[in-house]
């Protein structure tokens, strides 16, 4: 149970990280914002469709925060370059 709070409040803190990153490129205009505007819709669409069909079919509230946190993470990493 501690681990998935842990998760949920990790997941919180990057997630604030990844849309500060995010605001700044879209901010900046030109071909890279936009392409990171429909990346991140594209993401956040299928990201809550992966999440569903795992909820649905039986996987646990901590593999679906697990798996979020590491597509998060990945954009954090990507972003922050």
């Amino acid at each position: 149970m501690f681990k998935l709070w842990f998760d949920l409040s990790m997941l919180g803190v990057e997630t604030q990280q990844v849309i500060w990153l995010r605001s700044m490129k879209i901010a900046m205009g030109g071909k890279a914002g936009e392409r990171e505007a429909r990346r991140m819709v594209t993401e956040k669409t299928t990201a809550a469709g992966e999440a569903g069909l795992a909820l649905a079919t039986g996987k646990s509230m901590n593999s679906v925060v697990s798996g979020y946190r590491k597509k998060v993470q990945a954009n954090r990493r990507r972003l922050s370059r």
